[in-house]
């Protein structure tokens, strides 16, 4: 235990059998009463008056708020204090405030910049048990021996000389860096997807291209803050570029399918969609691939590339209106014109069927068993589906049919015995 920390827990075993704890643990208590309190005025004021371009920065400051107010107190009452008495307690308290809000400071920025998951989650506890055991160590006197112990670790990297100290270092460095680059990203990428000017496909763009910028430029810095000499990086790089040339081909493809998709504008979130097999809306434009939300519910992934080598009807590329096309036959002896006219009623009558343009009934033939007729309505939101809308005009068009007296009729076959054939059969019957 190195000589500073003795003192400290000298000092405290002492103040423990006098008065001067008493002070100590009602500065303590009164900078955790008027944190809570400051905490709580402060949250409300920010809530009600602070611009929503701040959400970032206060909800990081809502975060440490307890605790660093609480660590001005401390610090003010322990100048107060250190006059006339020991303030051992109060030093131990201020480094515990500063673990609590290094510890909520990085699990705030964790939660902003990843995805909420289980794995964020077990990170969370991860760093938190790090900067509690490092606080441990280094209040028990064992970090300076356990540093010492594994810089004398050492072993050669090519003809560099290294040891587990400036190994962890340099990940720890690189963790940092990259943390703040991603940190920074969300940062940016909030701001450009506010960005109503600039379209949303490249808004998407923007924000994955400047995401990968910056991841690179921090491991990049932050190789070159340990000393390693970033030149050195041109031969994974080839092998990289080898690697991608001949095992990550369809993986690449998928990558640069999906840049084309979103610079081309041919496919934008919320589009109505048929590839291949699969109808329903773009849900979600990823690197790699894209989520089609289908209308029963269920999502399908379609890799970018499947986008670019096959056929896609995009229902809603230039105009979101969708014809509904309903083939009805009538018999000839039924009223053709009032048939018509009953078929465009209805559907003018519907609530999703518009008006402009309007809804158009036509003669397509003269079939077999009647006439067959088409009625042609647009709805401008396809996304619905049209399954509930032809059920519902076929419903009302039979009812106002049978009313009419419009008879629907059913497939006829008039078979006609030839006289000499008829004969022969009666011969050959006597």
């Amino acid at each position: 235990m190195n000589e500073e920390i003795s003192l400290l827990m000298q000092d405290l075993f002492t103040d423990t059998a006098s008065p001067v704890i008493l002070w100590q643990l009602g500065v303590i208590v009164v900078a955790l009463g008027l944190a809570w309190s400051i905490n709580g005025l402060l949250k409300n004021y920010i809530m009600q008056h602070a611009p929503e371009t701040w959400k970032v920065g206060i909800g990081g400051i809502k975060r440490v708020l307890f605790p660093l107010s609480s660590l001005l107190i401390v610090y003010a009452g322990q100048l107060a204090l250190k006059q006339w008495q020991h303030v051992s307690m109060l030093k131990l308290a201020a480094t515990l405030l500063i673990a609590m809000a290094v510890i909520r400071l990085v699990v705030y920025a964790l939660r902003y910049i990843f995805a909420p998951g289980g794995w964020v989650r077990a990170l969370e506890s991860v760093i938190a048990s790090v900067v509690w055991l490092i606080l441990a160590l280094h209040l028990t006197g064992l970090l300076p021996d356990l540093l010492q112990t594994l810089e004398d670790v050492n072993f050669k990297v090519g003809k560099t000389n290294a040891n587990l100290l400036i190994v962890l270092q340099g990940a720890f460095t690189i963790i940092i860096t990259l943390f703040i680059a991603l940190w920074l990203s969300r940062l940016l990428e909030n701001r450009l997807m506010q960005a109503q000017q600039i379209n949303m496909n490249m808004r998407v763009v923007l924000t994955k291209l400047l995401r990968i910028l910056l991841s690179l430029i921090a491991v990049l810095v932050g190789l070159s803050a340990v000393g390693l000499d970033i030149t050195l990086l041109s031969v994974f790089g080839g092998a990289i570029g080898i690697g991608l040339g001949f095992g990550l081909q369809k993986i690449t493809s998928n990558y640069v399918s999906g840049f084309i998709i979103l610079m081309d504008k041919s496919m934008q979130i919320g589009d109505v969609v048929t590839i291949e097999t699969h109808y329903g809306i773009v849900g979600d434009l990823r690197s790699r691939y894209l989520v089609l939300n289908k209308l029963d519910g269920t999502q399908v992934i379609i890799p970018n590339e499947t986008l670019i080598t096959s056929m896609v009807i995009n229902h809603s590329l230039t105009d979101r209106k969708s014809r509904v096309q309903l083939p009805i036959q009538i018999s000839y002896d039924s009223d053709l014109e009032k048939a018509m006219n009953i078929m465009r009623d209805i559907a003018v009558k519907h609530p999703r069927v518009i008006q402009d343009p309007a809804p158009s009934a036509y003669i397509l033939a003269f079939g077999e068993s009647g006439i067959d007729l088409n009625l042609n309505c647009w709805i401008i939101d396809p996304e619905e589906g049209s399954s509930n809308l032809k059920s519902a005009i076929y419903l009302e068009i039979w009812r106002a049919f049978q009313a009419s007296g419009i008879v629907i009729p059913y497939p006829q076959r008039e078979v006609r015995v030839l006289g000499e054939v008829a004969m022969n059969n009666k011969n050959s019957a006597t």
